[in-house]
């Protein structure tokens, strides 16, 4: 039977709640693949703001440890859902995509006609990929793309990030180590060794368990929008492993969470004078298709102005976001200044104070 704490959650308990199950109040985790295998998948459509997502859960870590471990293929960047860049285990893609790409590729295919892409094209587009990085070499996207062009494939107006998206979402591409700032692409079984393979049904149930476990307290809406699996498939899924979660209700709906975070409702749930400074895109943010629990709605476009899909970095104090911050370069140096949303108090002194420990610690995960 489902266990279920019988008690009214605030707002407030709720986003603690939840920086405690994202690593983000309390310990963290002991390293940079511990840390992205817990959250399951990391939003990392902006590479510079996960690798701070990363680091702000891993103590003492440094910019270098995350981008040294996509380096050495502990932890992979790639397109597992909803068309999005996320960050992984490797063991887990082949799985996951085996259960979102063809719904994804379903959704695109009037774009597709729009660019003139077929199967055959696809194929050919595949041909000259693995031709170009097979056995264990990288390209960059401009060397594919020339690739592409040779074997008469057009890469003009979005159709070779297209056709790069197919074939990373059909399994032969994979984003591998760094250059710079850019990802060299590989094949993927040559990066990827060990996959495991999940069916439909099995996968999807370890896949919201692990959502719920990290990411809870949330709903089964939360999960099937940002996994993009139906609803209906996701209620099967949680009848088989709500046994492990426990229920909370607020406002009408039933949250799910692990256990030993709902523990922490009778320990005691922890930050609440936590702030914590988090990139544009964090989790703790883009999680969850209700976002209103940590974001209160009248200042949603401070966070994404102008709906443009574009996160601002926010500061999160007690569990709800207060507010965004920006860096502000002068002199060969990096300064974090806070945007509160209390345009006339900004924030209290003790508040203030713990945000400029949080630049402190920015600016040392640079290293600058």
């Amino acid at each position: 039977m489902t266990a279920k704490a019988r008690i009214r959650l605030s707002r407030g308990i709720l986003g603690r709640l939840r920086l405690a199950s994202q690593g983000l109040a309390g310990s963290g985790f002991g390293g940079v693949p511990a840390a992205v295998r817990w959250m399951t998948a990391m939003q990392a459509q902006d590479l510079q703001s996960v690798l701070w997502a990363v680091g702000q859960r891993v103590p003492g870590s440094r910019v270098g440890d995350v981008r040294s471990a996509l380096d050495r293929g502990e932890i992979v960047r790639s397109w597992p859902m909803r068309g999005t860049l996320h960050l992984l285990a490797p063991e887990d893609l082949k799985w996951m995509l085996a259960i979102t790409s063809d719904r994804l590729i379903r959704g695109m295919a009037g774009r597709h006609r729009e660019l003139d892409i077929s199967a055959r094209d696809v194929e050919a587009a595949a041909g000259a990929a693995l031709e170009l990085v097979s056995g264990g070499a990288a390209a960059s996207r401009a060397e594919l793309f020339q690739a592409f062009e040779r074997s008469g494939q057009s890469t003009a107006g979005q159709r070779g990030i297209h056709l790069l998206g197919m074939l990373c979402q059909r399994g032969w591409l994979v984003q591998g180590p760094l250059a710079g700032n850019q990802q060299l692409v590989v094949a993927f079984d040559d990066w990827i060794t060990e996959s495991r393979m999940l069916d439909r049904a099995e996968g999807t149930a370890e896949w919201l368990l692990r959502y719920l476990r990290s990411h809870g307290p949330a709903t089964e809406r939360d999960f099937s929008w940002w996994s993009g699996i139906p609803l209906t498939e996701v209620r099967a899924a949680l009848a088989e492993v709500k046994d492990q979660l426990v229920e909370v209700a607020f406002e009408g709906a039933s949250y799910w969470l692990s256990p030993e975070t709902a523990a922490l409702l009778d320990e005691g749930v922890p930050a609440a004078r936590l702030v914590l400074a988090l990139p544009g895109f964090d989790e703790f943010v883009l999680g969850y298709t209700d976002r209103s629990v940590v974001l209160p709605p009248e200042h949603a476009n401070r966070i994404v102005p102008g709906g443009n899909g574009v996160f601002r970095k926010t500061i999160v104090a007690g569990g709800q976001i207060v507010g965004t911050w920006d860096v502000s370069r002068r002199g060969g140096g990096a300064a974090a200044v806070p945007e509160p949303f209390d345009d006339v108090n900004g924030l209290r002194p003790a508040a203030q104070r713990s945000f400029e420990l949080q630049a402190a610690k920015y600016r040392r995960f640079l290293g600058t």
